[in-house]
């Protein structure tokens, strides 16, 4: 079965072997071309190579302009004035004006559209777009209901297709989705569902300011002509096609990493992304409730050797909820629970511990640490004496249990948030109103509450650090690593095509033959 898939891999990839083509695995195909709607992680990989909205994520997490070349904001916080940037080509040949930015705004508010952020902007979410008009041809306006300083983000953000900016050719006469004819240094050549999606080089492509690939903005570079999204949704699959040379690049599961390094003929890729590994306490657990045990947990984990074992040695340490590669990153957001056998018995013993049955929660998914690091943190646990049982569920059911609250200890993952105020609140808020968060303290909501309003970047630090401060003492989960994005490339393959998890081949070329 494996040899007839492995044909078709080739018999699809074939057209593409040549110097200025590659085909790269997607594990599923893609939802739809239409931004932000019926999407999924590998539509928004794809789509972002094509598409772009005014702003967009730097490396380090925050925003900076796109499609805009400068952002004014008023002093009262409500107003913001986007300065477009100039000559800047859709695919079809025609210059893109604020008069495109407004029709594309119009047609995500429209509910028609079925845009999934809608609500983020219309009220629904607590912030509302009042206002959004075209002075000029150059110049686009949007004012909103009050301050706040994740507006730009929720822009930028890539389940919301970035906002993109669109030409009125990527819908049908009737107003439904054709295909996205945007922006981006890449353009849609053919979709074959169930089978591939090909794109080619836009060689009118004009990028934003920047000497080199930052997130999706900075130096935006198209340096191969074709490029063949192949679906190929088996990983061994991907991995023969990866040794034969018919896939040029794929995600691929850490365990695989070594195996394709001895071929020597694949390079692995391991960058970080803002995905979140952690254990989660049920804090009104009539056990866990105790904060002396929570935190002796945390002194029994020997963390760099958990995260060691359960990431192919590739992982390090973060217990903090903001990634060692955001501007937020200090040395505060720095520290973390040190390993004490001894300081976490003598917790044991304050917390009156009595060998009690904490039941751990994990699923066994291969793109996930999930279940090898339940497995260890039980040994770890059980040697300093907590009675640590795992419990392995499916995922659908975990996540249900974990939507309702309905467990003691699980070991999760959250998907990725760059701003900060978005990562603490995966898992802050009121457990009466929303079952499903983890940390539930009013003073530290106020301090969240106040950092998602602020948007001076060094209040915001102070905000950030002594959350973190307090999330240390109160220990509602531990944050053990950030997600290993592993990927394989073929030895022709320079640069870096994924980047949080997701598909990003400007900036990426082919050498030799």
């Amino acid at each position: 079965m494996l040899k007839s898939t492995l044909a078709a891999v080739l018999l699809l990839a074939a057209p593409l072997a040549q110097a200025q083509s590659i085909t790269v695995a997607l594990n599923a195909d893609i939802r739809s071309t239409n931004p932000g709607v019926n999407r999924d992680d590998n539509t928004d990989g794809v789509e972002l190579n094509m598409v772009e909205g005014l702003v967009g994520y730097r490396d380090n997490g925050t925003v900076g302009p796109l499609l805009a070349q400068k952002i004014d904001q008023s002093a009262d916080g409500l107003t913001y004035v986007f300065h477009l940037r100039k000559g800047v080509k859709f695919h079809n040949g025609a210059t893109m004006t604020s008069a495109d930015v407004l029709w594309s705004w119009q047609r995500y508010m429209d509910p028609k559209t079925e845009w999934r952020c809608i609500a983020d902007f219309d009220g629904r979410s607590g912030l509302k777009v009042t206002s959004a008009t075209a002075p000029d041809a150059d110049t686009f306006v949007m004012t909103i209901d009050k301050p706040s300083a994740l507006f730009l983000d929720s822009l930028a953000r890539t389940d919301c297709g970035m906002t993109a900016i669109l030409n009125k050719a990527s819908v049908n006469a009737d107003g439904s989705w054709n295909q996205p004819v945007g922006t981006g240094p890449f353009k849609l050549v053919e979709w074959k569902h169930g089978e591939y999606v090909s794109v080619t080089r836009f060689d009118d492509y004009t990028s934003p300011p920047g000497d080199k690939v930052d997130g999706y903005v900075g130096k935006k570079q198209a340096l191969i002509k074709d490029v063949k999204f192949l679906v190929v949704p088996d990983v061994s699959t991907a991995k023969a096609g990866l040794l034969s040379g018919a896939i040029d690049i794929a995600q691929i599961i850490a365990s695989d990493g070594p195996e394709l390094k001895q071929s020597g003929t694949v390079q692995v890729l391991t960058p970080t992304s803002a995905v979140k590994h952690v254990l989660l306490f049920q804090t009104r657990d009539p056990v866990l409730q105790n904060v002396k045990l929570r935190q002796a947990i945390a002194a029994a984990l020997d963390m760099p050797q958990l995260v060691a074992a359960v990431s192919e040695g590739v992982g390090k340490p973060n217990n903090s909820p903001i990634p060692p590669q955001s501007a937020y990153s200090d040395a505060t957001q720095r520290q973390g629970y040190a390993y004490d056998v001894a300081k976490a018995k003598q917790l044991l013993k304050d917390a009156g511990y009595k060998g009690e049955t904490i039941k751990l929660i994990a699923n066994q998914r291969l793109t996930v640490p999930s279940f090898p690091a339940a497995v260890m943190a039980q040994a770890m646990l059980q040697a300093v004496g907590i009675n640590v049982e795992i419990e392995v569920l499916e995922w659908a059911t975990q996540l249900d249990r974990y939507n309702k609250g309905t467990y003691q200890m699980m070991s999760f993952s959250y998907s990725s948030r760059l701003d900060p105020a978005l990562s603490f609140e995966q898992f802050m808020g009121p457990k009466d109103k929303q079952p499903r968060k983890i940390w539930d303290n009013p003073e530290a909501q106020a301090l969240l509450d106040k950092a998602s309003v602020l948007s001076d970047m060094g209040e915001r630090q102070k905000l950030f650090d002594e959350l973190y401060r307090r999330q240390l003492v109160d220990t509602p989960l531990i944050v053990m690593f950030n997600g290993i994005e592993a990927s394989a490339q073929g030895k022709r393959i320079q640069g870096e095509p994924y980047w949080e998890g997701k598909q990003r081949l400007w900036g990426v070329s082919v050498v030799g033959k």
